[in-house]
């Protein structure tokens, strides 16, 4: 199931790609009081968890979030996310030629890895040559290096001892920015790129299984992982190699150790911040209320970083294509999902304002574009982006409009078909399913029946990005501040291009894939947004952008909440921020005494 490994749930830093969402808010949370007490006296730690185990120890093939590798990797740069600035990591530096067909970027002195070995340009040329780039191994970096309307890659090639190259066709204004992914070892890695297994595959892709000795996953960031013991927890200590001091010199990070407890409900790691014993919780807004009455007493507080760098949306199923002479979506369902009129209708017809009342708390505002508020691209409704405020009469009135008629209270299309269809989410999100029962109820005030059924999320993943056997889905995004991080979402051959999901790599073909019009334009526009230099004309680029996917609403989007959440006032260096959380600059972070 190749798709998934483009589906992330952002916890920290920006290298990260856009990202599918499988979950609301819970990054760094919580701890059992039972495990690790006596420990905790003795080793300066963060205690947080996580949802599920992890998949992989291998960043290349990661399909999921959280992930281990914000903790344990690092790139060549960097982007805080309090100035968006990009700032140096294992690079001290970088020259762009006058012609911005070029970066040279300067190494650190003495860098190592967390075996002790030295960390040299040789690692970053292996990195991108014979990982990133090599097409034999299936990773989303590549997708996010693919430049202009043919998609071609970059060179990399090592200059001197410490300085590497990277060249590009023609010029990529986010290119600085994609040069953050994580170097990797090339004298643990590189004998499993060149091996290949019986079927010709490289090795590598199963090299770093969650069955791999900790000790044998080679580190450069500010942590290595120590142990990991499977639906318990993931242990990870300070790596003695890494390159941060702080100005007196002292190493950095100052906390010795990170525990990630593996907590599969919220509902527990709740109850286990409450008790004391935790750390830190993500507060959803069900959670807030009782949270927010307790800071004092429960000596923590409430961060409250304003609106995520996340949407959530409804999508319908686009593709008219066949597989195995078979339609993917049902020749008369696809004709409404694919009239623009119907799609229109859907987006007045739920009430966005009450899903921010009820299943947000008023912890939330009304989502209208595919772009992070927070982006300097983003498009607001003041700047002239289109909204759908909730208006059950102008949703009937384009229903009408577009040939549908009433049959008493039931709406049915021109050929007298009862208009019906499943809408799919990911199951044991709370605020997921409410919102999903919201727009079932909504909807039947148009006359239309939804059938609104969450899944397991193996199981719904597969279906929207493998078996594309859906109709109807509601899901998320998130994204950060440069617009083309999503652009495996708005090119139509794209990986993330959900609403008409091309075949990916090893998945079976499909006959009579169409590429509408406005698809292909804001695909070409991405492309051209990349290659202009005057940020005036880029942001003009993806306004327009915006214009178009309001209009034709691939998305229907609805809500973004508050980034929240609650930390014990133990912790002294906290910056928090809706992109990054509270601990995107662990550290720098220290546990008073």
């Amino acid at each position: 199931m190749k798709l998934l490994r483009k589906i992330f749930l952002a916890i920290k830093y920006f290298w990260l790609p856009i990202i599918l969402t499988s979950a609301t808010a819970l990054t760094l949370t919580a701890c059992n009081p039972a495990n690790f007490k006596s420990a905790a006296a003795q080793v300066p730690q963060l205690v947080s968890s996580i949802l599920s185990d992890p998949k992989t120890f291998n960043y290349p093939l990661s399909q999921e979030s959280p992930n281990v590798f914000p903790l344990i990797y690092e790139g060549l740069i960097t982007q805080n996310p309090i100035t968006a600035k990009v700032e140096p990591a294992l690079a001290e530096s970088w020259q762009i030629s006058d012609d911005k067909l070029k970066i040279v970027f300067t190494l650190r002195e003495g860098l190592k890895w967390s075996d002790g070995q030295p960390l040299t340009v040789d690692d970053v040329v292996f990195t991108y040559n014979n990982i990133y780039l090599n097409e034999a191994i299936p990773t989303d970096v590549r997708d996010g290096l693919r430049i202009g309307k043919n998609r071609k890659l970059p060179t990399v090639q090592k200059v001197d001892e410490r300085r590497v190259e990277f060249s590009v066709p023609e010029p990529f204004r986010p290119f600085l920015l994609s040069t953050g992914s994580p170097i990797l070892p090339a004298h643990i890695l590189q004998e499993s790129v060149k091996t290949k297994d019986q079927n010709g595959h490289p090795t590598f892709l199963t090299k770093w299984g969650v069955d791999t000795p900790p000790n044998q996953i080679i580190a450069n960031g500010p942590y290595k992982i120590e142990r990991y013991d499977t639906s318990q927890r993931v242990v990870f200590r300070r790596n003695p190699y890494y390159w941060r001091k702080d100005a007196q010199g002292n190493s950095q990070p100052y906390i010795e150790r990170v525990i990630w407890e593996i907590v599969e409900s919220t509902d527990t790691s709740l109850l286990q911040f409450r008790s004391g014993g935790l750390d830190t919780v993500g507060v959803s807004p069900d959670y807030f209320s009782l949270l927010k009455v307790q800071e004092k007493q429960g000596n923590f507080k409430i961060y409250n970083g304003g609106p995520t760098s996340s949407t959530s949306f409804v999508w319908f199923n686009l593709n008219k294509g066949k597989r195995d002479g078979k339609p993917l979506v049902d020749p008369v369902k696809s004709r409404w999902f694919n009239n623009v009129q119907f799609r229109q209708a859907i987006a007045y017809a739920i009430d966005r304002q009450t899903m921010i009342n009820n299943t947000f708390r008023g912890l939330g505002v009304a989502q209208d574009s595919p772009i992070s508020v927070q982006s300097p691209y983003y498009l607001s409704p003041k700047e002239g982006l289109k909204v759908y405020h909730y208006n059950e009469q102008k949703a009937k009135e384009l229903l009408l409009k577009a040939g549908f008629k009433y049959n008493q209270n039931q709406l049915v299309d021109a050929q007298g078909n009862r208009v019906r269809f499943s809408l799919l989410t990911n199951a044991g999100n709370k605020i997921r399913e409410a919102m999903g029962s919201q727009i079932k109820q909504d909807l039947s005030k148009i006359g239309i029946q939804v059938d609104f059924t969450p899944l397991a999320w193996n199981t719904f993943t597969d279906k929207i990005s493998n078996s594309l056997d859906w109709e109807a889905s509601l899901m998320g995004l998130t994204g950060g501040l440069e617009p083309n991080d999503g652009a495996n979402v708005w090119a139509p051959e794209g990986g993330l291009h959900m609403f008409n999901q091309k075949p990916q790599a090893g998945q079976k073909p499909i006959q009579g894939w169409e590429v509408a019009p406005w698809e292909a334009q804001i695909g070409n526009l991405y492309i051209q947004a990349a290659r202009e230099l005057d940020e005036v004309k880029v942001k003009a680029i993806y306004a327009e952008t915006q214009r178009i996917t309001q209009e034709n609403l691939p998305f229907i989007h609805l809500v973004n909440p508050y980034s929240l959440s609650a930390v014990r006032n133990r912790f002294e260096g906290i910056k928090f921020s809706a992109l990054g959380g509270a601990f995107w600059n662990i550290e720098q972070i220290k546990i008073r005494d």
